[in-house]
């Protein structure tokens, strides 16, 4: 198979998309011709830098592909890592096709005003000379495992909420309240909600020592900067949506609490279950979420936003709505993926009903053993290997537990089969490496409220 000059190989294809171009094997194949040296740099909240080397062609006969390469390896490390500026070092021109694509009306408008919104700093991206390029600035942060005390666990859904009362690491209390953040304009309803979920839990124990929320969405310390449970507050109500959990938990009393992404608990609640780091969670459910703990149990301090990085390179691919770009995590890891493929695979869906309504007609067909709803279970499975190979390229991955709704029942199976199948075939050295798995026993028995409870640290005196 050829792409943009490139000539590479992929086995086994997702059967119900025969277009599909894995980025990662791309890249691969890609690297072996590229000998130009390129540096890239983001700067994100703190002074934080990320520097990643790489190389390009940089002969005019691949200056397409060298843009590909490029533009989609930003996109992936801007998802991935986070940041408001950009440096490029070695080819002025791919930097200045860049910054065409990286302003409110270019090519890359969502991605900007998205950081913009994130960071609060207006977004950039510099052509600089090696004189000119930062240096690396990272350090992991600890998160979670802490179980003594009496904790309160959140979990922030999008059509439910959680919230579970733990004593010294045992759950004394749990309950599930159905609610609707994601249409509900008012930060009044987001606020009472919230409060009423803590006070609950606060009445099962002694007294409360500390706070761990699970929430959706893009956090700088305790505020979400961007969530699609609020989705529907106006931006001049904004702040109030920042300082809500503090806010909240001050409801409770002078107690630490501490608020982190839903995908990177998930990782934390892999991690704690596995005893063990190099954790990737990765929830398929509305969406993709993805999170990930390092070999020392620490979250690195990035987005983990890899619903919109790109993982197809097949220009024609399906658009994600909201972000406007194709080819992207969500597309592919979430209901929208079943939803995309069953027409192919010769189901037709109802348009009247909810996207969960169409994905659990397709689950109830496989549940009847029918051979087209296990094609398309079958396509993620391979969509799933091949991004395996990507992710493993920006993450240290030795652990991977797959979840949510579209894992559910037989289809889930048929997706864990699948990939591991191609992994065995088509990348055994990653088959060595990554254990790809669904929550084992111990690791439910953590759930995610749970190890939201174990995110704050005690105060001394607690």
């Amino acid at each position: 198979m050829q792409y943009l000059g490139v000539e590479y190989s992929v086995k086994h294809m997702p059967e119900l998309d025969p277009d599909f171009i894995p980025f990662g094997v791309w890249l691969e194949a890609y690297a072996k011709g590229a000998e130009k040296p390129l540096t890239i740099a983001l700067e994100r909240d703190q002074g934080k830098i990320s520097v990643r080397e790489t190389k390009i062609h940089g002969t005019p006969e691949m200056a397409e592909a060298d843009y590909r390469y490029v533009e989609r390896y930003v996109k992936f490390l801007l998802w991935s890592i986070g940041g408001f500026r950009i440096w490029i070092c070695g080819d002025s021109a791919l930097a200045q096709r860049l910054q065409r694509a990286y302003t409110l009306t270019g090519e890359r408008a969502f991605d900007v005003q998205f950081m913009q919104d994130v960071y609060e700093v207006p977004f950039e991206v510099i052509d600089c000379t090696p004189e000119q390029l930062p240096q690396a600035n990272e350090s992991s942060v600890a998160i979670g495992g802490h179980m003594e005390g009496c904790r309160i666990g959140f979990d922030a859904g999008g059509s439910d909420r959680k919230v579970s009362a733990v004593i010294d690491g045992k759950t004394v209390y749990s309950e599930e309240v159905v609610w609707h953040p994601k249409t509900e304009p008012d930060p009044q309803y987001h606020f009472d909600g919230i409060v009423e979920a803590f006070r609950t839990a606060a009445s099962k124990m002694p007294r409360v020592d500390g706070i761990g929320v699970s929430s959706a969405g893009v956090f700088i310390g305790n505020s979400p900067m961007v969530s699609a449970l609020f989705l529907k507050v106006p931006r001049e109500k904004r702040e109030l949506v920042k300082t809500i959990y503090d806010r909240a938990a001050r409801e409770i009393g002078d107690v630490p609490i501490v608020v982190a992404n839903d995908g990177d608990v998930t990782a934390l609640a892999g991690a704690m279950g596995l005893e063990c780091g190099s954790v990737m969670g990765m929830a398929m459910g509305t969406s993709e979420a993805v999170g990930y703990v390092d070999a020392e149990g620490k979250v690195l301090g990035w987005l983990n936003e890899l619903a919109f990085a790109p993982v197809d390179l097949f220009e024609d691919a399906m658009a994600d709505e909201w972000s406007t770009d194709i080819g992207v995590g969500c597309k592919y890891f979430s209901q929208d993926a079943v939803i995309k493929l069953a027409p192919r695979a010769g189901i037709e869906l109802d348009p009247a009903l909810t996207p969960a309504e169409k994905l659990k007609v397709v689950q109830n067909l496989m549940e009847k053993g029918d051979s087209r709803a296990r094609r398309i279970f079958a396509s993620i499975g391979a969509y799933l290997a091949h991004t395996l190979k990507l992710y493993c390229r920006f993450y240290d991955v030795h652990h991977m537990i797959v979840l949510g709704r579209v894992m559910s029942g037989l289809g889930g199976s048929v997706i864990l089969e699948t990939c591991l199948s191609i992994l065995n075939e088509e990348y055994p050295e990653l088959a060595q490496k990554v254990r790809v798995m669904l929550p084992d026993e111990k690791t439910r028995r953590v759930g995610q409220s749970v190890a939201a409870a174990s995110l704050p640290e005690l105060r001394k005196n607690a």
